[in-house]
This record gives C-alpha cells, sequence and structure tokens, in this order.
C-alpha cells in the first residue's frame, strides 16, 4: 500500500473493534453493528426483504431493516439493491401506471342539516293503517326523521319535506334519495 492507502486503512480500521467471535463496526449514528461475513449475508437479506415482516420494499428499505437489526457489510446497499432487483415477485408487481389509477372524486364539504338521504322502507304488516316508513338521515349530525306513512307516493313526500325539513332546519342543498318514482318526479321538481 502506499502512503495514502495507509492513511486510510487506518482512519477506517478506528471504527472497528474484535470482541469474543464477532467483528463490530460502531456506525456514523453511534450504533454498534455486528459485521456479517460473506456467507451469511444472502440469509439476512432474504429474511429482511421476504419474511412477514419485510414487506418486499425497495432496495434501499431492505438496506434499512437490515441495519434496523444491527447488522452491517460494506456492500450492504448495493447487495440489497441488486437482491430486490433480482426479486421475481417484486419484478412481477412493478407499480402502479396512470393508467390503472382510480379518479379522485372531490369530497363536497357541508354544513350541518345541508345533506340529507331519504327513502321508504317497507311495506309492513299494518299498524293503524300505515303500511310504510319514511325515513330522512342528515350526512353530517345523523340526525333521522322518519314518520308512518299510509302510501309511498310523491304527495306524502312532498308533505313530508316541507312539514319535517323545509320548517325545521330549513332549505337543504342536496336531497339524496334512490331515485324511486316517488322521489323523481315533477311534484318533487317543484317543491326543490
Amino acid at each position: 500500500m502506499n502512503y495514502q492507502g495507509k492513511k486510510r486503512y487506518k482512519h477506517n480500521a478506528k471504527d472497528y473493534f474484535w470482541d469474543e467471535l464477532y467483528l463490530f463496526k460502531q456506525c456514523t449514528d453511534q450504533i454498534i453493528r455486528r459485521c456479517i461475513p460473506e456467507e451469511e449475508q444472502q440469509q439476512i437479506l432474504e429474511e429482511c426483504h421476504s419474511a412477514p415482516y419485510g414487506g418486499h420494499f425497495s432496495g434501499n428499505r431492505t438496506a434499512a431493516k437490515v441495519l434496523q437489526s444491527r447488522f452491517y457489510w460494506p456492500t450492504l446497499h448495493r447487495d440489497a439493491q441488486v437482491f430486490y432487483q433480482q426479486c421475481d415477485r417484486c419484478q412481477r408487481t412493478g407499480n402502479i401506471s396512470k393508467r390503472n389509477e382510480m379518479p379522485l372524486q372531490n369530497i363536497l364539504e357541508v354544513e350541518l342539516f345541508d345533506v340529507w338521504g331519504i327513502d321508504f322502507m317497507g311495506p309492513f304488516p299494518s299498524s293503524f293503517g300505515n303500511l310504510y316508513i319514511l325515513l330522512d338521515v342528515e350526512y353530517v349530525s345523523k340526525w333521522v326523521e322518519a314518520t308512518a306513512t299510509i302510501n309511498n307516493d310523491a304527495k306524502t313526500v312532498q308533505k313530508f319535506i316541507k312539514k319535517n325539513i323545509f320548517t325545521r332546519f330549513g332549505t337543504p342543498r342536496a336531497i339524496i334519495s334512490d331515485e324511486g318514482r316517488h322521489f323523481d318526479n315533477r311534484s318533487i321538481a317543484a317543491v326543490m
């Protein structure tokens, strides 16, 4: 070795120490890690990459898991990257392309009593002549308005909305229904 090589060797050797059977290195984060011989490196990479807790992450993440396990060898990052590139499962999975992404749906910001969901339930066995329940649920607070009705028609819905929603809570921004014939007609459109 020349003078520079000897100087570099002495500089690097100060971080290593021998204890009983193993060689250890004090890394730059001041954590002492065990140096691993070449014959054990592949097994450790396999465990940190493919084990149930491994998750088949990239080479950098696999190297980080090895370091978290307090193991070290000089070519760790390069070996982890090569191991990741040779992993059949990782290469088959790949990343999600733009073509496979789902379009984003904007979230409607609503205030209290702005959006209501409405629907009929029934027919049930007759109770005082009532066969149906008209149910209206407010989306934010989950406030429920319900009434027993004789019919499930648009006239009943119109009366219910005027009496129980408009007069008590004001005009809502949206009323969501299953677009049944009793919700999607001219009389309800006129009320809205």
